[in-house]
C-alpha cells in the first residue's frame, strides 16, 4: 500500500473520529447539595421524563423495588451521624432504594452504592434505616423525576421525592443541638491544653509575643499528665526564646529522655544539639 492511501485513510478516520455527534442523556445526571442545621447532605441522581407514559403502577411498578430514578443508584452522603426512621445512621455514602405503592412508599437506605437498576440480590444486613411515608398527590404533573431537600430546620430536614403528580417526604433528623451544646460546654470550660499547646507554637513560629507563646505553653504542659516528648521539645525552644534557659534545659532534657525511651533518633540529636548550644552537655 502506497503512502497517499495511507494518507488518505489517516484523513478519512481522523474526520469519521470528528463527525462523532453528542446528544444529550435522556435522563440527566443531577447533583443537590443542602446545610441541613451543620451537616452538609449531598444527593447525587439521574432525572428521568415521564414523555406521555404512566409513571406509578406502570412504568414504576406498585410494591416493586426501585432505584428511585435512573441509570446508577442514586446516593445521598452525610458528613455527620443522622437519625432516619429511629435508626442512627453514620456519616457516609448510601444508595436510596424505595418500593412505591398507591397510598404509601416503603424507603431503604443502603450500604452498597455502586451500579445500576436494583441489585441482584438484596440483602437485608446492608440496610441501615427503613421507614413508610405516605402519598401525597399533586394538582399539577412534575414532568421531570427530581429530589429535593425540603422544610429545612436546624435540627433536620425532609428528602422530597417528586414525579408525575406524586410526592412523598422522607424525613431525617441532624444532630445540631448535640454538636451546638458540645461546642458551649467546651468554651464555658475555657481552653483545652492541645488550644494552649497550638496557640503557644504558633505565636512562636510566626515570631509573635514570646512571653504570651511561653504563659501559654507553660499551661498546656501544666495541663498534660504526661507531656511527649514532640511537646517538651516545643517547649524547650520557646523557653530559650523567651530568655528562660535554665527552663529550656530542663524541658529538653525531659524531651531527651522521652525521646530515648522511644526510640526516635531525629529528636534526640535536636535535643543533644541545644543543649549543647545552651551550655549543658
Amino acid at each position: 500500500m502506497n503512502k497517499v492511501v495511507l494518507f488518505l485513510m489517516a484523513i478519512v478516520a481522523s474526520l469519521t473520529v470528528e463527525a462523532q455527534i453528542n446528544t444529550p442523556a435522556p435522563s440527566p445526571s443531577a447533583k443537590l447539595m443542602q446545610t441541613v442545621g451543620l451537616t452538609e447532605v449531598m444527593i447525587d441522581y439521574s432525572r428521568p421524563n415521564m414523555r406521555g407514559r404512566e409513571v406509578y403502577g406502570n412504568l414504576v411498578p406498585f410494591d416493586k423495588l426501585w432505584r428511585t430514578g435512573a441509570n446508577a443508584y442514586t446516593k445521598i452522603t452525610f458528613d455527620t451521624d443522622v437519625t432516619i426512621g429511629g435508626k442512627e445512621v453514620k456519616a457516609g455514602t448510601y444508595s436510596i432504594f424505595t418500593k412505591p405503592g398507591a397510598s404509601t412508599w416503603e424507603v431503604f437506605f443502603y450500604t452498597d452504592i455502586v451500579g445500576g437498576g436494583t441489585p441482584s440480590k438484596w440483602e437485608e444486613n446492608k440496610v441501615v434505616a427503613q421507614l413508610n411515608v405516605p402519598v401525597y398527590k399533586l394538582d399539577m404533573p412534575v414532568e421531570t423525576f427530581t429530589i429535593t431537600i425540603d422544610d429545612v430546620m436546624s435540627n433536620g430536614a425532609n428528602i422530597g421525592i417528586i414525579w408525575a403528580n406524586t410526592y412523598v417526604a422522607v424525613p431525617f433528623i441532624v444532630p445540631t443541638d448535640a454538636t451546638v451544646m458540645k461546642s458551649i460546654d467546651k468554651a464555658l470550660n475555657g481552653p483545652t491544653a492541645d488550644d494552649y499547646y497550638a496557640a503557644a507554637v504558633y505565636y512562636s513560629s510566626e515570631g509573635k509575643d514570646i512571653n504570651k507563646a511561653k504563659e501559654w505553653m507553660n499551661k498546656a504542659m501544666s495541663m498534660t499528665e504526661k507531656p511527649a516528648f514532640w511537646q517538651l521539645r516545643q517547649q524547650s525552644l520557646i523557653l530559650a526564646k523567651a530568655g528562660d534557659k535554665k527552663g529550656a534545659i530542663e524541658a529538653a532534657k525531659k524531651s531527651l529522655a522521652g525521646a530515648t525511651e522511644a526510640g526516635n533518633n531525629d529528636y534526640i540529636k535536636m535535643n543533644n544539639d541545644s543543649l549543647k548550644e545552651w551550655g549543658s552537655n
